[in-house]
């Protein structure tokens, strides 16, 4: 991959620099225990609608004893869920979309390498499009600079209400 290809050069954050922690992420995301998927966050640039954050994995991961055995990689749809988390506190960030931001799809995913527990896997986005209850951004996932992940998604405002009518229906 060449660094024209990159959507921010790796000389242009600090992965040490950390401008939102654990407890920053959790004001804006919902995801709580095996679910969190950010460490921390390192850049954010508002005018290029970037963002980057990253992943310490432990092997204390949930998926380390089953996915695979003997050999733990990180499962695929983590590493875009990870993503997903990382524009979805964006999104918050700079209130770009009220409510609960969800899934509303994947586009382009392609993933080139492996990522193991003790690895930092750092996320990037950039933000394409933005309507009134959808964002549309380009994510590249690296562990060591090298390029493991990427593709683009869609992240959907859910209904305001949207937990009460799923706890109403439990």
């Amino acid at each position: 991959m060449g660094r024209r290809d990159l959507i921010i050069d790796f000389s242009d954050y600090d992965l040490d620099h950390v401008v939102a922690d654990t407890e920053a992420i959790r004001r804006a995301n919902m995801q709580r225990y095996e679910m969190e998927q950010l460490t921390a966050i390192c850049f954010e640039d508002r005018e290029r609608g970037i963002c980057v954050g990253y992943k310490d994995l432990t092997e204390n991961e949930f998926w380390v004893r089953g996915h695979m055995p003997g050999m733990p990689l990180m499962p695929g749809v983590l590493m875009c869920e990870a993503a997903g988390q990382l524009s979805s506190y964006y999104s918050h960030r700079y209130n770009l979309m009220e409510g609960v931001i969800g899934f509303g799809g994947l586009e382009g995913v392609r993933f080139r390498g492996v990522v193991r527990p003790g690895d930092r896997f750092v996320i990037v986005c950039r933000l394409l499009k933005l309507r009134r209850s959808i964002v549309v951004c380009e994510f590249q996932c690296f562990v060591r600079q090298n390029l493991v992940c990427e593709g683009k998604l869609k992240g959907v405002a859910l209904p305001k209400n949207f937990h009460l009518e799923e706890q109403a229906n439990e």
